[in-house]
């Protein structure tokens, strides 16, 4: 593709193979020239947007964080013209943002602990102050966000922040008056006035975005609370956050509402006081009154004597809370949690104590068990692929799509916004798993407690094996890599042994801040593995899930999702009969059919790798997981019903249920609540109601025809 820089004629190339991600009206691509811009290129270039841009590029905010040479705001930089005469702007250069994260990822305790473990409580009083001054500049050169929301900040380990779609926001051209609107608004960040509004007719002015800007800042400081969340106390169905925020309900506020905060919530006593001054300000007065809301710049004051009173936990120099408390809030809410740190220690981080999930309600299934091959003739009990971690269908945070309804979604996962995070972690930590006598259930092997099976049993090769088992079994795989290592020492010509070790490297890349060094040991694990073992089908699905964790960070993507469809295929031929590999093998052709924009093809080959692998296995509850993402994507694009993707999703939610695998049970639920969208509130009352409902039905709707 062939493009002209309107400031110096000079043409330049983009590949069709270096897009960084795509939406509904433009896709973005790296500038061979230079590193540090990225191209947006609109499908369908309207006139009205080279208006806009023009008007952004005449009148540029000040950026706040200059001195610390960080681009707080991606502004446009130059328009992008045709190059086949007719001149038309078709889209722009704007600088490239590099090693950032959402903000959802810093205050979702989860994600925080997982991907930023040393991201502290003064870290987010810091990332809160600098979306206030990047708001805060935006507003001083008259434009707004309008379209205030988690998903258009991005916020570095050091907790500077970028405000990105900015050719989405409220533009007033300085010359002509004319006022390019913002079109959309999610209702968790938008104010009581403009509730129920069609955004496409309505200016905004910065106390809409101020509102927003308060919901964020709740959001960063209580743990992804949002401040009209609650336990409805009044009769009939709980309101929606839409409801709630026309009706001034805060839960938090001087006024009596008919909500009590969350049990999951933190105590909104952890607050410095000026802070919760000024939230009542915000969300009470600010009700009726929009232009009592404190504005940018009384946050970040705010936020600066906030951020100075914080002390240090004795027992945890992470933990930091305000001097204002007798006592450290952090300490008990880590009790509270069953041992879940908001803000993990050093020593804990060294231990991955971080990482440990909680222990689960229910036993995991029974693992399978392997005939050892060797002449030794023992029983093994394999390191089985059940345990992986799954491929969740993630794009760069870049790729956002233009539909309201599809905010929430990176093109093809449903991630939850904080708001219904909140109520489905509050729903979930209740769940009571159905009893189902067609499920087989075992209690978690303990590892060994003192480290001596291998030395009581001869230091023989068949007890380091199993030893390494054990605590694959349990989580502990760097123990188990350990003993693996010990028993390839014994006997360096055993495939399965190489097989297992390479599935436990794998699990330890998953939570790894550098995780390619050892994809590449467990790659090199799986070679051995079909170097002694050439008809190791196993094998070859471990070594193609590998590569396509390597695909998500290659330089050359589309390389590694085709050797991994090719592994894939391999594993097939033995064993036509793997539904899992038919389920991994449909994942990717969902995420090269993306990254190749050759959408139609791709997804119609992940829809029947999904079908064959039910078809082998009709209690593969992955597979409708996928299919009902790949469906509702489908279904967001042609317009067209999507009751067979929530159908999909609510079998998933089902099977994962009954297996009692938690972890992919929310995720399940997260789906739906998603693209039952409106309805998500009632769904989220009574998940389990829906889910095992016959026949299926959506909440607000009569029984399907």
């Amino acid at each position: 593709m062939r493009l002209q820089r309107s400031s110096n004629n000079q043409i330049i190339t983009l590949d069709p193979n270096s897009s960084l991600g795509h939406g509904g009206e433009a896709r973005v691509f790296t500038v061979p020239q230079n590193e540090a811009l990225v191209a947006k290129v609109y499908h369908k270039p309207r006139e009205i947007q080279a208006s806009k841009l023009t008007a952004m590029l005449a009148n540029p905010p000040d950026n706040p964080m200059a001195g610390q040479g960080h681009i707080s705001i991606a502004w446009p930089e130059e328009l992008l013209r045709s190059t086949d005469g007719s001149n038309r702007v078709v889209g722009f250069l704007m600088p490239r943002v590099k090693g950032m994260h959402s903000l959802l990822d810093f205050y979702n305790p989860k994600t925080r602990r997982q991907k930023c473990p040393f991201f502290n409580y003064l870290y987010l009083h810091r990332t809160a102050r600098n979306i206030a001054a990047a708001m805060g500049a935006l507003h001083a050169r008259g434009y707004c966000v309008g379209d205030v929301n988690e998903s258009n900040i991005l916020v570095s380990d050091t907790a500077l922040v970028t405000l990105v779609d900015t050719d989405s926001f409220q533009v007033r051209d300085l010359q002509t008056a004319a006022i390019y609107r913002c079109g959309v608004g999610k209702p968790e960040f938008t104010p009581p006035e403009l509730q129920g509004k069609n955004f496409g007719q309505i200016d905004r002015a910065p106390e809409h975005d101020l509102f927003g800007l308060a919901v964020l800042i709740f959001q960063l400081l209580m743990e992804g609370t949002h401040p009209f969340s609650g336990i409805y106390q009044g009769s009939g169905d709980p309101p929606p956050y839409a409801a709630r925020i026309a009706a001034g309900h805060f839960t938090y506020g001087s006024k009596p509402v008919p909500y009590k905060p969350t049990p999951i919530a933190p105590n909104w006593e952890i607050l410095h006081p000026s802070l919760r001054q000024l939230f009542v300000k915000c969300f009470d007065a600010g009700h009726s009154q929009p232009n009592l809301r404190p504005n940018a710049q009384t946050w970040q004051a705010a936020l600066k004597e906030a951020e100075n009173a914080l002390t240090t936990c004795s027992a945890n120099n992470q933990h930091r809370y305000s001097d204002h408390l007798q006592s450290c809030p952090w300490c008990e809410r880590a009790v509270k949690l069953g041992g879940r740190d908001p803000f993990p220690s050093l020593e804990a981080v060294r231990q991955k104590k971080h990482l440990q999930p909680l222990p689960p309600k229910r036993t995991p299934p029974v693992y399978r068990q392997y005939r050892a091959l060797d002449r030794s003739a023992a029983y093994y009990s394999s390191a089985t692929l059940s345990k992986h971690a799954p491929l969740f269908l993630t794009l760069p945070r870049s790729r956002r799509l233009s539909r309201r309804k599809f905010n929430l979604m990176m093109m093809g996962t449903f991630s939850l916004g904080a708001v219904s995070l909140i109520l489905l972690m509050q729903v979930l930590s209740d769940v009571q798993l159905p009893f189902d006598s067609r499920f087989s259930v075992t209690s978690i092997p303990e590892p060994p407690s003192d480290g001596k099976v291998a030395a009581k049993s001869g230091n023989n090769f068949v007890a380091y094996y199993k030893q390494g088992d054990a605590y694959y079994k349990v989580g502990d795989y760097e123990g188990a890599i350990d003993n693996y290592d010990r028993a390839i020492k014994l006997n360096p010509k055993d495939a399965q042994v190489y097989l297992n070790r390479g599935n436990a490297l794998y699990e330890v890349a998953q939570h790894s801040g550098d995780p390619d060094r050892t994809y590449r040991r467990a790659i090199e694990d799986f070679n051995r593995t079909l170097g002694l073992k050439p008809n190791q089908a196993e094998a070859y699905l471990s070594r193609g899930m590998v590569r396509y964790e390597i695909a998500q960070y290659s330089k050359n993507p589309e390389k590694e999702y085709q050797q991994a469809i090719q592994d894939f295929d391999r594993s097939l031929r033995l064993n036509p009969r793997a539904a899992k590999a038919l389920v991994k093998r449909g994942i990717v052709h969902y995420k090269l059919a993306q990254y190749k924009g050759d959408l139609s093809t791709g997804y119609k080959a992940a829809i029947a790798d999904f079908n064959r692998a039910l078809s082998i296995d009709s209690q593969e509850a992955e597979a409708y997981l996928k299919r009902g993402i790949v469906r509702y994507e489908l279904a967001q694009y042609s317009g067209q019903s999507d009751r067979e993707a929530v159908e999909d999703l609510q079998t998933a939610a089902k099977l994962f249920l009954k297996q009692g695998n938690i972890e992919e049970y929310q995720l399940a639920l997260g789906n739906i609540c998603v693209a039952l969208d409106k309805n998500c509130d009632s769904f989220l009352r009574n998940p389990e109601k829906f889910i095992l409902s016959t026949p299926q039905s959506l909440p607000g709707e009569g029984k399907p025809k």
